[in-house]
């Protein structure tokens, strides 16, 4: 199976092509991943080479079913989702009974009918309890691509007739060659630090570049990090209070505050600087020790853990100050 708009993710592509070439792809796939890593530019991929009508590998993107599916127009590829004007209602049993309906007629086109159900995190029982019906005994012709945050939010029963496929986060240069392909308007190495932040994801990163908030996080991690070499525990507390009101925000600095301190171990190599911050690293790398250095990375480690796990927020800046200090020894 051939790939474009959707990179990385290695060992997920090997599956699927595996699924299309040996023809045992299955009737019902859940796409889990977070927001914004492409879980539905891979449904569109996988619908694609579903219609697709070429006998060499697909999709083609050339044959009448690829250049249907492009233009958003085959009539074999139906995408559902809830009521996008009110994001507290659920992905209804009533959406559901008419993709039941809908799915015991047979494809206008192609050999299949791909079902794209999109944001499924947001389906009740009683929905998952219906379409249960359709994907335990479903139609020969029938695909139901189930895109969702986690597949912990699926019935046990669901998740045992389907297959899961975990859409996992790039590598950063790799994401960073592909953006900056699309949108020239950015710079390699604040693309790079989006990636980092986001952790491989392309759709945060677009975000983070897209509002400002990248600069807002560096701006914060600079602080940060020349406030703890700083001899006055209060220029840290201060530096670290703005932290203390978002939790993505504490991620996101002491995320880029790792890179700066990682360009600071490795000041005197010739290694290729990450964060972009040659001033903060040249006061960092000469000011402590190599391995001070790598305690501070290691509580940075500690802290976006513990906000991950929704630590308290006033709690886990009290802690950054004062394990910061004691990495240094002060």
């Amino acid at each position: 199976m051939k790939f474009e708009g959707f990179i990385g993710n290695k060992k997920l592509k090997e599956q699927l092509s595996l699924l299309l070439e040996t023809q045992r792809f299955p009737h019902a796939v859940i796409i889990e991943g977070d927001e914004g890593l492409g879980k539905k530019t891979l449904a569109a991929e996988i619908a694609l080479a579903l219609v697709c009508s070429a006998d060499k590998e697909r999709p083609c993107r050339e044959c009448s079913q690829c250049r249907k599916a492009l233009k958003g127009i085959h009539p074999d590829i139906i995408e559902f989702s809830p009521d996008e004007s009110k994001k507290s209602r659920p992905f209804s049993v009533d959406v559901v009974r008419d993709i039941i309906k809908d799915a015991a007629v047979k494809p206008n086109e192609a050999r299949f009918k791909v079902y794209i159900l999109k944001e499924c995190e947001r389906m009740n029982i009683q929905a998952q309890n219906a379409l249960l019906k359709i994907i335990e005994e479903p139609p020969e012709h029938a695909i139901f691509l189930l895109c969702s945050t986690s597949k912990s939010l699926f019935l046990e029963t669901v998740l045992s007739r389907s297959i899961v496929l975990s859409v996992e986060g790039v590598d950063c240069t790799q994401g960073a060659n592909y953006i900056c392909e699309s949108h020239p308007e950015y710079e390699y190495t604040d693309v790079f630090q989006a990636l980092n932040l986001s952790g491989g994801n392309i759709g945060k990163a677009l975000e983070t570049l897209g509002d400002g908030n990248l600069k807002k996080l560096m701006d914060i991690a600079n602080s940060v990090a020349l406030a703890s070499i700083s001899s006055y525990e209060y220029e840290l507390i201060k530096a670290c209070s703005v932290l203390e009101k978002d939790r993505d925000v504490i991620i996101g600095a002491l995320t880029f505050m790792k890179s700066i301190l990682r360009d600071a171990l490795l000041c005197d190599s010739k290694c290729e600087m990450l964060s972009n911050q040659a001033e903060t690293v040249k006061k960092l790398a000469s000011s402590l020790s190599k391995a001070k250095l790598l305690k501070m990375i290691e509580v940075c480690d500690n802290i976006i853990f513990c906000a991950k796990g929704n630590g308290n927020n006033a709690l886990l800046i009290t802690k950054l100050c004062f394990d910061l200090r004691r990495a240094q020894q002060r």
